[in-house]
């Protein structure tokens, strides 16, 4: 949890630790700061590993979160935020992938969900990570490989990011969450200046790292327990570089204006050809010391990168800080539109009403036959 207020800060680069949400992040301070996401490592199931949950072990990805947090220097502003599941806490929701109805319905930050909300609890809003990130100069990820991809918890963030890329931060302007207002913003001169990429400047580093199946492979490359081997070809196996296995993240970053350089991308191998259970936390130092040696040269690298680089301008439209607007009126009115929709009867001109009038969504509580018929 956030230690101490803005008044014992200085003007040297530092680093905020934060395990949660914290009211104290400093961002008028000339200081960098740094945050830490780490996700941990999950069951074949996708659990996100934690030991206040099942499968009730801390992943490999919060010792190494932990020991960044150690080695970077300490007159640094630091904070770290475990994604992991625990257990009655809230979980990241999805992205309703506002956008592709219209870039302005995207608002910046997320207003799809809310901060303490009962019926669908956050954690990108109860644990303030749209401002912490904003807060940050720069981004450290730490995470496993989960079947040739980010984990889901570092998917769901990065999703419910694509807000940072051009995102309205009017909501006003489009009562919070009207569809056709927010089409026709998105044609108004007034966008152009509204979409912007509101986090362009930070750097992101990421350390991922996989087992490479750990002990399920044969001499072959292919499964041990599977029947059909003829339909698995190892030699066509995805990705001849493992770091690739986040490429879709890092040029989500890239596209947004977030510097991810190359020396800060990197992938560690360990316990192939091990037992799962036998490649935990406590495993890394005593049977792979090589990982240790990778991870502090990539710590070093990340350092000597975001120190130079020094402090990042905060954009014109902010998420630290930000208070959401009430939305009771827009609510209401929203809700009428539902309930005629539900009936058939969509605004006027609307995308839903074409949609309604062709047949193509076939999502009217009475009308489906009729729209059935001009399928």
């Amino acid at each position: 949890h956030f230690a101490e207020s803005c008044s014992t800060m200085t003007s040297t680069p530092s680093a905020l630790i934060a395990a949660l949400s914290s009211s104290h992040i400093a961002c008028s301070s000339s200081k960098i700061n740094t945050r830490i996401i780490s996700s941990p490592s999950e069951c074949v199931a996708g659990s996100e590993r934690r030991q206040y949950n099942c499968p009730g072990v801390d992943s490999k990805a919060r010792t190494l979160m932990l020991r960044m947090a150690d080695a970077l220097p300490q007159e640094w502003e630091i904070d770290w935020i475990d994604l992991g599941n625990v257990f009655g806490e809230e979980k990241i929701q999805s992205c309703n992938a506002c956008v592709s109805t219209s870039m302005a319905l995207c608002c910046w930050p997320c207003n799809c969900y809310e901060k303490d909300h009962k019926k669908e609890p956050d954690m990108m809003w109860n644990n303030d990570l749209y401002a912490r990130l904003d807060a940050a100069d720069a981004w450290a990820i730490i995470a496993p490989v989960n079947w040739y991809g980010p984990t889901s918890n570092i998917k769901l963030m990065f999703d419910r990011l694509v807000c940072m890329n051009g995102g309205n931060p009017r909501a006003e302007l489009i009562d919070h969450k009207n569809p056709d207002k927010a089409m026709a913003l998105e044609h108004s001169a007034q966008w152009e200046k509204l979409s912007v990429n509101h986090l362009e400047g930070r750097t992101a580093g990421f350390f991922v790292y996989g087992d490479g199946g750990a002990d399920e492979a044969d001499k072959t490359g292919r499964p041990k327990i599977l029947r059909h081997k003829e339909w698995f070809n190892p030699d066509e196996e995805p990705f001849d570089e493992e770091r690739d296995t986040y490429a879709p993240i890092v040029w989500q970053c890239r596209y947004s204006g977030i510097e991810v350089p190359d020396k800060l991308w990197m992938h560690c191998t360990f316990g192939a050809g091990e037992k799962y259970s036998d490649n935990q936390a406590e495993d890394i130092g005593p049977k792979h010391p090589n990982v240790y040696a990778e991870f502090d040269s990539w710590v070093k690298r990340f350092t000597l990168h975001v120190a130079e680089k020094g402090k990042v301008p905060p954009g014109e439209f902010r998420a630290w800080g930000y208070d959401a607007p009430s939305h009771r009126i827009d609510d209401v009115r929203l809700g009428w539109r539902y309930l005629k929709m539900k009936i058939g009867v969509a605004p006027e001109g609307s995308s839903a009403q074409i949609q309604q009038d062709r047949g193509l969504s076939r999502d009217t509580y009475f009308g489906q036959g009729r729209n059935a018929d001009k399928a």
